[in-house]
């Protein structure tokens, strides 16, 4: 009996929508050893309710990918190419004030350490509010949601403009730190090779005037287009701002009908109500009087949840959020510090403040690292529910593949800054074809296995200087002379599993097994699953 992959399918990949796009998205890093190039070319799409896992070494890349989504990357860090596609907007190229819009509203984060990521000096309500009361004007909202299309195109001119001048001011700062890197490569060579030091310092007079001379070349062409740009920008600027100020007078307009239509509405609902209870008379209609004030109540909550939330309703929806990631007694928690909660529960209040503003996407960046396996366990449950129950679509960062096998709908697995394979949770672990994740399944214990455990040899690769060909090559014992020269493309297997190894090569790839303590468990979880669907029909 053949299992089919596409019955495991939870998601429909031919009809769902993608949320999120990234394409060839490339991450470096200024550092005194030079620049190191963490994520090299990294491209994947996110479906709408889907959980994509993203799993790898530590230093892969992971999480500098997801940090750049979040418009959080360090000032070291330099975008260098690629786009990141989210509602019509690349995040890779928008301001940190574009941001602000994005940010916890529509894309939420999840860190390793809850601890770190709250306050320890401010009361666990306090921080649960914060961001609901800091976008409580819904009117506000509104509005910003009726201009979106027009201020997203002519935002997307400005960032486009910002973001191709980065480029070629990166262009020649890269140049200077690379240059100055290989300078004193070069000098440290020469003083091994004892090499006299009249020598050694003519060399690197010679080579700094090379540098400063070809630096002060590159910044001059480099600011010759930089003028080109802005000239272009001012040519098509004066449209897209004309359209987005024309809008912005339709939508504010728009605005005031939606804001009087309802101040109308409440006014003659709670006219009607005051008119019955002014009818009424305590003793004999208690009852009714106090289920027409609880109408007039819900009324006004309502229309207050429709306009500028109250400090009261943040309290109660900061309230419901906190029961619905599992914190007992809210009430009592709310006006807590966080050194008062475990670790489990400091990340539920962590989890509580991502979905206060209900985003379409949640990444998750090693969020169970720092727990024990019972509250891991939790945890991971926690964030299947939540996902199931609004609709999110999650990303999970994690080097554990314990966690992804209870998780991903999809997996990607990350090495040396970029995807070797891709495809969803069947295919890759019970279809595996990259080496390296052979390696990562090798290296995983397991109670029933009898085999020994095996560990990945060697380490991963120095991302200043990024290896030729294939980053694994030197760890893979598959290893071809082709692994050595040439860096394999992402060969298709299914419409949603591809890997990057020349083992799937067919004009000259060996025919290559997986290691006997991956079959072994394949074979074994697939003869317990064809018995179960025995027993079952």
């Amino acid at each position: 009996m053949e299992l089919d992959p596409k019955k495991y399918n939870r998601i429909d990949y031919q009809k769902a929508p993608k949320i999120l796009e990234v394409k060839d998205l490339r991450v470096s890093f200024k550092s005194d050893s030079g620049i190191v190039h963490a994520v090299r070319g990294v491209s994947f799409d996110l479906y709408k309710g889907e959980t994509l896992c993203i799993v790898g070494e530590s230093g892969c890349g992971k999480s500098a990918t997801c940090k750049t989504l979040m418009g959080i990357l360090a000032n070291e860090a330099v975008i260098e190419g690629g786009t990141a596609m989210f509602e019509g907007e690349d995040l890779t190229r928008i301001s940190e004030e574009d941001f602000h819009r994005i940010r916890g509203n529509k894309i939420g984060m999840i860190f390793q350490d809850p601890l770190s990521s709250l306050n320890p000096i401010m009361k666990i309500g306090q921080q649960i509010t914060e961001a609901t009361l800091i976008n409580r004007n819904i009117l506000k909202k509104r509005y910003n949601d009726l201009i979106s299309k027009e201020l997203i195109a002519f935002k997307n001119l400005q960032t486009e403009r910002n973001y191709a001048i980065q480029q070629l001011v990166a262009q020649y700062d890269f140049y200077e730190v690379d240059a100055k890197k290989k300078l004193s490569d070069a000098v440290y060579q020469m003083k091994k090779a004892g090499k006299p030091q009249s020598e050694i310092l003519a060399f690197e007079r010679r080579e700094k005037r090379h540098i400063r001379k070809e630096y002060r070349t590159i910044r001059k062409a480099n600011r010759l287009k930089i003028r080109q740009i802005e000239k272009d920008y001012r040519l098509k600027e004066p449209a897209l701002k004309t359209a987005l100020a024309l809008r912005k007078k339709e939508a504010k307009q728009e605005n005031k009908v939606y804001a009087d239509k309802l101040k109308k509405e409440l006014q003659e609902a709670v006219s009607k109500i005051d008119v019955e209870l002014k009818t009424l008379t305590p003793d004999k209609d208690q009852a009714r009087i106090q289920e027409l004030q609880a109408q007039r109540a819900k009324l006004i909550n309502d229309y207050e949840l429709k306009t500028c939330i109250t400090k009261k309703q943040a309290r109660a929806m900061a309230l419901e959020v906190m029961k619905e990631v599992g914190i007992p007694q809210p009430e009592a928690r709310f006006k807590q510090y966080p050194f008062e909660f475990s670790g489990g529960m400091r990340q539920r209040i962590v989890i509580a403040i991502a979905l206060t503003a209900n985003p379409e996407v949640l990444i998750c960046d090693e969020p169970t690292t720092a727990l024990d396996v019972t509250i891991q366990a939790q945890i991971l449950e926690l964030i299947n529910k939540i996902k199931k129950d609004r609709n999110m679509s999650v990303i999970f960062i994690t080097h554990d593949l314990g966690v992804v096998a209870n998780m991903a709908d999809r997996v990607a697995v990350m090495y040396a800054g970029k995807i070797v394979e891709v495809g969803t949770a069947f295919e890759v672990f019970f279809q595996p074809k990259h080496p390296y994740t052979w390696a990562l399944l090798s290296s995983v214990p397991d109670v029933d296995s009898k085999e020994k455990l095996v560990a990945i040899p060697g380490t991963p690769p120095n991302l200043v200087t990024p290896p030729k060909g294939d980053a694994f090559a030197a760890r893979n014992q598959y290893a071809m002379a082709v692994d050595y020269e040439y860096e394999p493309p992402l060969f298709k297997i299914s419409e949603t599993h591809y890997a990057s190894t020349w083992l799937l090569y067919e004009k000259f790839a060996p025919k290559a097994v997986p290691p006997k303590i991956v079959t072994t468990r394949i074979e074994k979880a697939l003869e317990e699953e064809e018995a179960y669907e025995r027993h079952n029909g």
